[in-house]
């Protein structure tokens, strides 16, 4: 019986693949439940310092909302491959390497996903994007590296990585009855990846597929990209973001911009820049948005605000507009954001996306009407705009939507079955 399970550790959720015994393959029946019977833990840590304990996915995010004192992590994986891997941060008045940090949550992953499973996991094929960091090869081996390691030292002894949209490619297949050439759309948090794959029942059978993998391409820009330029377009010029000294000098960006990425909320606490926004405070043309913004950093709620203008971009795939309510600003403000500020805000990112696409079908040297079916996977390709640039890609292709969390997992089990039986 297989000690091997599948880990998509993902910039916002992370699931577990295993194939259980007996059971045919399905995204519901291969992936382990890590949370409330939930198949997703979201990529959360939250050091919890009222009670003394750290807390992780959603439970993680509910402490912080109702709050505790601590610190919130959220966006791991993006630490991997940029030089904050070999950084540290501080947590109750201690230094915490941020390789330890994802070497707890990724552990807590393999307890979890063992407990369910009532079996060790000393074998794991890893999800990877196609490039954690773009344009740089040895960036991006040194990430894969990294993630090997912590892997290693969590208790995983045989270790492989599979790009994440050819694991959605295998999860795709096992429900498919005849062959398909198939553009594989894997829009996660942190990165857009495609793959172009034949697949079919017979070709499910081989245990080498390189053969039928025509392309990979990706690029970073996902999910916590599209929620960091609406906050920015959107709720930072309530906090001064686009606004200057009395001298005419612009007040600096970066406040805004750590305050609206996910991995870098935490710098807007530090000494150092509380300091330097005192100085600013006095010389500003708009004192009130800046005492604003200061009180906001005092209060430690970036993370509330980053969850606000996340819940908005979800609500705003359904919807024309949507209302946030932002009651922890001082005052507070009830904000209308609509759809077409959110797609104005992403737009450029959308095209950066669509060129990415029309790059791997010229690398195939594939036409995109050669396409039978582009497979949809990954939380964030529920955003309209992006869903709808990549379908005009490839017009007479039916589209397909996958499990938009648990195809990667299910995926990486198959993987890991194939390679670790």
């Amino acid at each position: 019986m297989a000690h091997a399970c599948g880990v998509d550790f993902g910039t916002s959720n992370s699931t577990v693949g295993w194939l259980r015994p007996g059971k045919t393959h399905s995204a519901s029946s291969s992936l382990l439940a890590l949370e409330d019977g939930k198949p997703t833990l979201p990529s959360v840590v939250f050091f919890n310092a009222d009670d003394e304990r750290v807390v992780y996915g959603r439970a993680a995010v509910a402490d912080y909302l109702e709050g505790y004192e601590g610190r919130l992590m959220r966006s791991l994986k993006s630490l991997l491959g940029t030089s904050l891997i070999d950084g540290q941060t501080e947590v109750g008045g201690r230094a915490l390497p941020f390789r330890s940090l994802l070497s707890q949550f990724i552990g807590e992953v393999k307890r979890r996903a063992e407990s369910e499973a009532g079996r060790p996991f000393d074998s794991v094929v890893l999800g990877r994007p196609v490039f954690f960091i773009d344009d740089d090869p040895q960036a991006d081996q040194l990430a894969q590296d990294t993630l090997a390691e912590v892997a290693r030292a969590v208790g995983f002894r045989e270790i492989g990585f599979q790009y994440e949209p050819i694991a959605a490619a295998f999860d795709y297949e096992s429900q498919i009855d005849r062959e398909e050439l198939v553009l594989i759309a894997d829009i996660g948090g942190g990165t857009s990846d495609f793959s172009l794959v034949r697949l079919g029942p017979q070709r499910a059978t081989r245990l080498e597929r390189r053969d039928d993998i025509l392309a990979t391409g990706g690029v970073h820009i996902g999910g916590t990209d599209f929620d960091k330029y609406l906050s920015l377009a959107a709720v930072m010029p309530l906090l001064g973001y686009g606004s200057s000294l009395r001298s005419g000098a612009a007040i600096p960006s970066s406040y805004y911009f750590n305050l609206a990425t996910w991995h870098t909320i935490n710098q807007a606490y530090t000494r150092k820049s509380v300091a330097q926004l005192a100085d600013l405070a006095r010389d500003a043309a708009d004192p009130a948005k800046i005492a604003r913004l200061q009180n906001l950093i005092e209060d430690r709620a970036g993370h509330w605000l980053a969850i606000q203008v996340e819940d908005a971009k979800i609500g705003l795939s359904g919807a024309a507009s949507v209302a946030l309510e932002l009651d922890r600003l001082s005052p507070p403000e009830s904000l209308a954001v609509t759809r077409a500020q959110f797609e104005a805000a992403i737009a450029q990112l959308v095209d950066s996306v669509g060129a990415t696409v029309r790059k791997l079908f010229a690398e195939a040297g594939v036409a995109p009407e050669a396409v039978d079916t582009v497979f949809f996977t990954g939380g964030s390709s529920g955003v309209g705009l992006l869903r709808e640039r990549i379908g005009a890609l490839v017009p007479g292709a039916r589209r397909v939507e996958g499990d938009l969390f648990g195809s990667i997992g299910a995926g990486l089990a198959l993987d890991a079955q194939r390679k670790f039986g």
